[in-house]
């Protein structure tokens, strides 16, 4: 594996770094449910994982099954 025979000087080294920047996120906010998010990522708002504003998974608890008031006899 090559190795330099030299060391490189530390005016080298932040040559080759002056491109690297932070860059802020994009939010956008999201049409059906009005929603803060980042772009283009899925996002939970009530137990629903939205995508592109649309449900992608749906974990809402299941409504209960009706049961009568008096047991059978």
């Amino acid at each position: 594996m090559p190795n330099p025979k030299r060391r490189h000087s530390q005016q080298r080294g932040a040559k080759r770094r002056t491109h690297y920047k932070a860059t802020a996120e994009t939010w956008s906010i999201d049409r059906t449910t009005g929603e803060s998010h980042l772009r283009h990522r899925a996002h939970w708002v009530e137990g629903k994982l939205y995508y592109r504003g649309n449900v992608v998974v749906d974990k809402t608890p299941a409504a209960p099954a009706a049961t009568e008031s008096e047991p059978i006899q």
